[in-house]
């Protein structure tokens, strides 16, 4: 049972198409891949073995709590559309926090595993970025002339 009263909805987390990871190319392929990586981040140091062993670039640093210091406490976050299963960071993770998921299950162990995701981000901070850039397509006026 959940401890959400009615009125509580949960955090929707949408894509951050401002991530710069958005930039990077999806995977190949017609189909996914049989497994797809997921960080725990509670054990994740932060170190980056795992990030020079990625084939495909598909795992991204997650910025420490302190702004004025983000490389303390930061860890790592996988691209799960990007991530095309090769292992080769669950393998090379000195502190094993990196587990390969078949591929139905891995939102499933992402949502329990991910403690601050950069690559997604709550609906209404989304919402915030678009209002505070002023990123909503702009309404063409008509310029009818009599």
């Amino acid at each position: 049972m959940s401890n959400e009263t009615d009125n509580e909805q949960p955090e929707v987390l949408v894509e951050n198409p401002f991530h710069t990871a958005r930039f990077k190319p999806l995977r190949k392929g017609k189909k996914p891949p049989k497994l797809i990586a997921v960080v725990h981040q509670s054990g994740c140091t932060g170190c980056e073995v795992c990030i020079a062993g990625c084939p495909v670039d598909s795992i991204e640093l997650v910025p420490g709590p302190n702004p004025e210091n983000p490389n303390f406490q930061q860890t790592v976050e996988i691209d799960i559309a990007r991530c095309i299963g090769c292992q080769n960071c669950s393998q090379d993770c000195p502190w094993e926090t990196i587990m390969m998921y078949q591929h139905e299950d891995t939102y499933n162990a992402w949502a329990n595993e991910t403690l601050k995701s950069e690559l997604y981000i709550p609906e209404s901070k989304f919402a915030s970025l678009v209002e505070t850039f002023d990123l909503l397509p702009k309404k063409e006026e008509s310029s009818e002339e009599a």
